[in-house]
């Protein structure tokens, strides 16, 4: 799975938007004022650090089993160190990439997994050029585009 764009992010003003109250299965709730709980700003939930918070819209199924699709967009924060378990925006010999990063207990062994079994995890080593470039800390789904 490739990145194909990336944004900087740059919240400028709040926008809240209304929270409604009751649960739905299927439908939408009423846009009654009685049925909102309080409004929200998405930047508040999905953006913890704005200076260091991009955008990277990816292509390709690699990642299909860890949830992302193609045409997905993650948020990416470069200032998080990466964990075991993480997905990484990683940029190998020139490449950028996302996968899951792994690290053995030992630290010795590091490696970029894939979320299809039809890839191959990647082992990084001394001799590769790898760079993380941040951890997803969350994505967007676009289920029609337009």
């Amino acid at each position: 799975m490739h990145v194909t764009e990336a944004w900087g992010c740059r919240p400028a003003a709040r926008l809240e938007l209304p929270l409604y109250q009751v649960r739905i299965s299927a439908g939408f709730p009423s846009p009654a004022d009685d049925n909102i709980d309080r409004h929200l700003d998405l930047n508040e939930f999905l953006i913890a650090h704005p200076a260091s918070t991009y955008f990277v819209r990816v292509e390709g199924d690699s990642m299909i089993e860890a949830g992302i699709q193609s045409g997905d967009i993650l948020i990416v924060d470069w200032s998080v160190e990466p964990r075991s378990g993480d997905i990484v925006i990683a940029m190998i010999n020139g490449e950028f990439v996302v996968k899951t990063y792994s690290c053995r207990p030992d630290g010795k062994k590091r490696f970029l997994l894939a979320g299809n079994p039809r890839y191959p995890h990647i082992e990084l080593t001394d001799a590769m050029d790898v760079e993380i470039r941040g951890v997803v800390t969350s994505g967007l789904h676009i289920f029609r585009k337009t």
